[in-house]
């Protein structure tokens, strides 16, 4: 078999301009909300009820998370240890993206 017919294309997979695009179309907090919102649903007994609102200031974003009134109880856990870790871990993903995170559970 020939490849006479075959022309060699040259990608460069490190081009940066596609970045531009895809941080000006980014939602502040997206990936912060979504942990905060599947790590939830993970744990509560409704996961339909769990709504995720987000409020961007300055430096912060402050997400507050909705559950519903029986299912507050495993989010919060006992002497508020469930919500603390789900504070830490959305903290966590909030530095890997540079931002800063602020959690409230509301009922």
């Amino acid at each position: 078999m020939s490849d006479a017919g075959i022309e060699e294309v040259d990608v460069d997979l490190d081009e940066d301009d596609d970045d531009e695009v895809e941080d000006g179309n980014r939602l502040e907090g997206s990936v912060p909300r979504t942990v905060l919102e599947y790590v939830a649903k993970a744990i509560v007994d409704d996961p339909d009820s769990v709504v995720v609102e987000v409020d961007e200031s300055r430096s912060t974003v402050s997400l507050r998370l909705n559950v519903s009134p029986d299912d507050m109880g495993r989010v919060i856990g006992r002497r508020g240890r469930t919500a603390q870790a789900i504070r830490t871990v959305v903290r966590a993903a909030a530095a890997r993206e540079g931002m800063d995170v602020h959690v409230d559970i509301v009922d």
